[in-house]
């Protein structure tokens, strides 16, 4: 059976992805985010899992306005880096595993998880630049990904409890795969952030390390956050860390933390990362 060995929760944002391609990550901006990046890649390189499940939210480069899945799962053989409007980042071509989507799609789908299935899907960063801040600069990519795409882009985006649901299934569909696979689950975007707006470059450093603590040690409170106080306390953009959730569902109850980083700024962002493994 596949099963889940590890979770990573991480922001992705984009200006990470920029410093690492523009070689200036040991700049006096950059260089205290990715200081603290070190000890989960070398906790990654010593796990050497099979095959990452990323979830993440596309930013109008393979869906738009115009078609909204709330969930979907990439099945194809690989997926592009995407061209965002400056020309696709110089990072490997992020090799699928279309066996275990589809044995995930299926399942999914059958037990009532509506998830639009794509059999084409280029990556932003949202999935690039996770597999960065905790692969380094590698080619190829050590593992193949299976990408979950969340709508948090436009309202109604899912509910913090259908996200959580949802990464439990997984876990559940997961253990009836026929080979043998360690699988590691990434919850990606966040954390505190607006980008427009009165309050644009809102950091909210307080509920950022709360939300860390309790998806450490009281993951359903958080289950149980309505998408306003999302809102309200970490930014128009908070809202991502509903996906953070998806990776929290898919590990048992009690998990062991491994490593925990959190700088700001990061950009106009507040930049979280946080390791579990089944305790």
């Amino acid at each position: 059976m596949a099963r889940v060995i590890a979770g990573v929760g991480t922001s992705h944002v984009p200006a990470i992805g920029a410093a690492i391609d523009n070689s200036i990550t040991g700049d006096d901006y950059w260089s205290p985010l990715f200081a603290g990046y070190e000890a989960a890649r070398d906790w990654m390189r010593a796990l050497e899992p099979d095959v990452a499940i990323v979830v993440y939210n596309d930013h109008a480069s393979a869906f738009s306005l115009e078609l909204i899945p709330t969930f979907a799962i990439g099945v194809a053989d690989e997926f592009p880096p995407a061209d965002e409007g400056y020309g696709p980042r110089d990072v490997p071509v992020v090799q699928g595993h279309p066996e275990l989507a589809w044995h995930l799609a299926e399942s999914l789908i059958l037990d009532g998880f509506d998830m639009t299935i794509a059999n084409k899907l280029p990556v932003d960063h949202g999935l690039t630049v996770p597999l960065s801040i905790l692969f380094g600069e590698v080619d190829p990519w050590p593992c193949p990904v299976v990408p979950v795409c969340v709508n948090v882009i436009q309202y109604p985006a899912p509910t913090g409890r259908r996200c959580f649901q949802l990464g439990q299934t997984i876990a559940r569909v997961l253990e009836d795969y026929p080979d043998d696979l360690r699988v590691v689950v990434f919850g990606t975007g966040g954390m505190s952030h607006q980008l427009q707006g009165e309050r644009a470059g809102l950091i909210n450093r307080e509920f950022d390390l709360a939300f860390l603590d309790a998806l450490s040690a009281d993951p359903h409170s958080l289950v149980e956050k309505e998408h306003v106080e999302y809102l309200r306390e970490a930014g128009s953009e908070g809202i991502e860390l509903v996906m953070w959730l998806i990776m929290r569902g898919a590990l048992p109850a009690s998990v062991k933390e491994i490593h925990r980083h959190y700088h700001v700024p990061a950009s106009n962002t507040g930049a979280g990362l946080i390791v579990f493994e089944p305790a």
